[in-house]
């Protein structure tokens, strides 16, 4: 009989701190721009320039864990960690090791059903490296520095997790915690959300762990799974094979769904930790704390909870308007503009979340108006114009953020309730159409359709349906 393995995973999850300047000096954090044109002398690591800590990172970082139920450390410090690459310009990293700032603290994760937490060993503050940009087709390297400096917080679990499900269920939480925040756009593909995985096998039943491998160049939820199951097997085939897991680094190709080891993986010892002389300790006062705390939003749950006692919705349209901070922010300014909590509910759960995918954008991307979307609600309610315009209506407005009312009056959209041109043209019709004048009469449903068709049709979508119906059944009956 084959043995039974076990994964356990631990991630070790890099975000980009939404502030405006890097983390030691005022050098801006967009993403983008011409390489190496967000830079000055304290990023790119000149000798002689000091770092100045940007008070908005300790801000970010203690509200992620307090957040994410972390005991935070009140006097914490910066350490300076020893390596060589070519992206990293001084030859070392500011980072935390002996205080960091947040510790002990865990989320809540759900996986067909079944509850748990994912332990967080520890929250840290440090700067991020430069990016390296590897050219096919001279074999040359090149460094950008635009990011060095952008300030990072790596957020270390405990090797709690069991299955890819689970981590993707983790850094789900993770990444709606941070957003809610505002702390981070947690973007994987702009890489200011980077997820490495701890991962080792052991038989079922083992106490100790097996040995572990770390992998690197994850950048999207699905990759992050594929790499799991990929290296799962890996493990375990060398295993049955009777030969060691090398601890060691290794690095995801996605395309070819196979992993290669970079470099033997390091301990903390090799990097020759010490305490940064240049900053100094960072005291964060009762005072200080309890700001922080006052600042926290309404989280997801508490969001839900609410939109269904307060605003009546189904738990079904609060999930999906939940998911994302900016749908929530969407969905309030409506209502707070006098718009039906549904109304609002099944715009942002039908037509939006369609164009959002049909465009391959997400919810953060969105630009238009709350106050469009209202206007556009009002004028079905008033009749001026019908459901199937507002669907067109309304992709304008996604697109180009259009005033409803003029985009109706300049494509000439606006509903036809001129009773008398409308009986004119349903006359004709029912007079064209004598064998569906039959089948209406001998009860067929289907005739009265075919009538309500041809003439949306021929008032091109802009007729009242109401009235359509209605003079219809006083033609037919």
């Amino acid at each position: 009989m084959s043995r039974q393995y076990e994964t356990v995973i631990g991630l070790e999850v890099h975000v980009e701190l939404a502030t405006k300047t890097k983390i030691f000096c005022g050098c801006s954090t967009e993403f983008g721009g011409a390489p190496n044109t967000h830079t000055c002398p304290v990023c790119t690591g000149m000798p002689g320039s000091l770092p100045v800590l940007n008070k908005q990172v300790v801000e970010y970082a203690a509200a992620v864990g307090l957040a994410t139920n972390c005991t935070i450390t009140q006097n914490c410090k910066f350490d300076r960690k020893n390596y060589f690459y070519p992206d990293n310009p001084q030859n070392y990293q500011i980072s935390q090791l002996y205080y960091p700032i947040c510790r002990d603290g865990h989320v809540e994760i759900e996986v067909d059903g079944r509850k748990k937490n994912v332990g967080i060993h520890e929250i840290h503050m440090e700067e991020d490296a430069g990016k390296l940009i590897h050219d096919p087709a001279t074999g040359n390297s090149l460094v950008d520095f635009n990011r060095s400096g952008v300030p990072l917080i790596e957020i270390v679990s405990e090797p709690d997790m069991r299955s890819a499900e689970e981590v993707i269920a983790y850094l789900e939480k993770l990444r709606m915690i941070i957003q809610y925040l505002g702390a981070s756009d947690c973007k994987l593909q702009e890489g200011s959300m980077r997820a490495d995985v701890n991962l080792s096998v052991r038989e079922v039943g083992a106490e100790t762990f097996g040995t572990r491998t770390e992998m690197k160049n994850l950048n999207s939820f699905s990759a992050i799974a594929r790499a799991i199951e990929g290296e799962r097997e890996r493990q375990i085939d060398l295993l049955e094979e009777g030969k060691e897991v090398v601890q060691e680094t290794r690095r995801w190709d996605d395309e070819a769904e196979y992993s290669y080891p970079m470099r033997s993986k390091e301990d903390a010892q090799d990097y020759r930790y010490f305490p940064e002389p240049d900053l100094p300790p960072i005291v964060i006062s009762d005072a200080w704390l309890e700001e922080i705390r006052a600042k926290q939003p309404e989280f997801r749950d508490e969001k839900q909870a609410r939109y269904q006692k307060e605003y009546g919705l189904p738990e079904y349209d609060t999930e999906i308007i939940t998911a994302d901070r900016k749908l929530t922010e969407l969905f309030e300014s409506c209502i707070a503009r006098g718009a039906a909590p549904k109304e609002v509910s099944n715009w942002i759960m039908g037509d939006t979340m369609r164009l959002l995918k049909e465009n391959e954008m997400e919810p953060s991307d969105l630009t238009f108006a709350p106050e469009h979307l209202v206007k556009m609600i009002e004028m079905i309610e008033s009749g001026a114009i019908n459901r199937k315009v507002a669907r067109k209506v309304f992709e304008a407005v996604f697109k180009d953020d259009v005033d409803p009312e003029t985009y109706v009056e300049e494509n000439g959209l606006k509903t036809v309730n001129d009773e008398g041109a409308l009986r004119k043209v349903i006359e004709e019709i029912v007079e064209n159409n004598p064998k569906s004048v039959e089948d209406y009469k001998a009860g067929k449903k289907k005739a009265m359709g075919f009538f309500v068709g041809q003439t949306m049709r021929a008032m091109k979508g802009k007729a009242d349906p109401a009235m359509v119906n209605q003079i219809l059944r006083e033609i037919l009956d």
